[in-house]
């Protein structure tokens, strides 16, 4: 019997796109009595995870309370949770403090996963130590070879790209992009490897290289078409009408 939450388990019951339908699945998961106590529990927090995606901050906050006092694995997870809904409020300096808390909670559990999972939000919610947060969760890394793990380069590497491009440097994040398609092509799932591709030619046109960019939004436009943020390129690239924010 499994005595803890697996990611693929989890991975199964969770969109992030569709925080109504994730509660629902992951509520149906943890009501079957014949699971072991710690993996209805870590299924709660994940629970509460999709609440906080809905805007139902108290109760996913009184959904964690309920699961506590927590020791190990199940304390992580109710940390991270926490400091992942104190950043959705807004509330950023509460939320590091959680994140920090999480993450050394994760190593001291030897739980590399939860481990990145803390670093990559402190990345987030602590934008002006983004690049250091990046680094150390990408050094977590270094102590694993599960893939589903090692997925983690692209999303650490994806989101420093977005945070240089947001602050003026194209070129830096072009770099990041094209370190998170190495990681997509390696160990991601088909909607990352085009989403990579994607970011790789959007840093592309901000750097001036309009015609790289062009080629590469049309190539994923005869695999997509109707993609909207393709779409969006296009018209960026061609001049034509916008049709969403580029």
């Amino acid at each position: 019997m499994v005595e803890r939450l697996e990611q693929p388990e989890l991975d199964a019951l969770w969109d992030v796109d569709d925080p109504v339908g994730s509660a629902e699945r992951i509520a149906a998961a943890a009501s079957r009595p014949d699971r072991p106590e710690l993996v209805r529990a870590e299924l709660q927090t994940q629970r509460a995870r999709a609440f906080g995606l809905q805007g139902r901050f108290a109760e996913a906050d009184a959904l964690l309370a309920s699961l506590e006092p927590a020791t190990g694995i199940l304390h992580v997870r109710i940390v991270l949770e926490r400091g992942r809904l104190l950043n959705t409020e807004g509330r950023h300096a509460e939320a590091v403090e959680m994140f920090q808390e999480a993450l050394q909670a994760a190593r001291r559990e030897g739980d590399v996963f939860l481990a990145v999972d803390a670093a990559h939000m402190l990345a987030i919610a602590d934008p002006a130590r983004g690049e250091q947060w990046t680094e150390e969760a990408d050094a977590e890394l270094a102590a694993t070879t599960d893939p589903r793990i090692l997925r983690w380069r692209v999303a650490l590497r994806n989101n420093r790209g977005w945070s240089l491009l947001e602050e003026g440097d194209a070129e830096a994040a072009l770099r990041e992009f094209d370190r998170a398609l190495e990681a997509a092509v390696e160990y991601g799932t088909p909607d990352q490897r085009f989403a990579a591709r994607w970011a790789v030619a959007r840093a592309l046109r901000s750097a001036g290289r309009a015609e790289e960019a062009l080629e590469l939004q049309r190539r994923l436009a005869e695999e997509r078409p109707e993609d909207p943020y393709v779409v969006a390129e296009l018209a960026a690239l061609t001049g034509a009408a916008p049709t969403i924010e580029p």
